[in-house]
């Protein structure tokens, strides 16, 4: 399925399903894109996250204890798209937990859920035929990330496997909230725009309006997710959907 990105910048919002829980998550995805959201990344908790950082972690630790699986993010999934069905829905994992249910049963699953496509944070390129050939026969999009550090022919790699969008990545290190955006992600995304006609998302440290609207001036999407995480941890259940709404009403504002 395509992924629409109609704003500019359009708001990626991430969120670690199954912290809290499932069924608040559910309310926290629809209150965001309610709230101006057009992309959903679907986090399935991992527990050795090495990409993420401490907000991350710590709710990826709580979603596993409350026994958060692929299968339940994909049921997850399908509910939500009953209720939005314009919006953008990505599975965001590692690629542990999709080898365990399988490539070809993965891709099934997620295209009957209405997922739009995926992005494995630790399969490269190099390693994903199998994967692409799955996802493709299912008409699912494969979402790569681009860091700074990649070379010319990396990027043009992740630029040929990509469909829906690329993910670049705004600095080298994990994620969280940072004061200042990289300069390198500007940089990166006008190397980027040699290989790919694809949107391009920038990732990894927005966490406030003015980090959202700088990147607009270079790039198609801004992908925010542990200050949206953080949101809902200091908010509590009762009040996640609500604080989580209101964070992207603020994001949005003035683009």
């Amino acid at each position: 399925m395509p992924i629409h990105f109609q704003d500019r910048p359009s708001l990626v919002v991430y969120v670690t399903c199954g912290d809290p829980d499932l069924g608040t998550t559910r309310e926290i995805v629809l209150a965001a894109l309610s709230a101006g959201a057009e992309v959903v990344e679907l986090g399935v908790p991992f527990s050795d996250p090495v990409a993420d950082g401490v907000v991350i972690q710590r709710a990826s630790e709580r979603a596993l204890k409350n026994g958060t699986t692929l299968s339940g993010v994909l049921k997850l999934a399908r509910d939500i798209r009953k209720e939005q069905t314009q919006a953008g829905l990505i599975v965001f994992s590692y690629l542990n937990p999709v080898l365990r249910l399988g490539l070809e049963r993965f891709a099934a699953e997620a295209a009957e859920a209405g997922i739009d496509g995926a992005l494995l944070t630790d399969l490269t390129v190099d390693e994903a035929g199998e994967y692409r050939r799955a996802m493709r026969a299912r008409g699912l999009a494969t979402v790569f990330l681009a860091a700074p550090t990649s070379t010319e022919e990396r990027l043009r790699r992740i630029g040929e496997a990509s469909s829906g969008f690329v993910y670049a990545v705004s600095r080298t290190g994990v994620t969280g909230k940072r004061q200042e955006l990289a300069t390198d992600a500007r940089t990166l995304v006008a190397r980027l725009r040699k290989y790919t006609k694809l949107p391009i998302a920038v990732g990894f440290g927005i966490s406030t309006a003015e980090q959202f609207r700088a990147v607009g001036e270079f790039a198609d999407a801004a992908v925010v997710g542990s200050a949206i995480v953080e949101t809902v941890e200091k908010a509590g259940r009762a009040k996640a959907a609500g604080a989580v709404a209101e964070f992207v009403r603020t994001l949005k504002k003035g683009t």
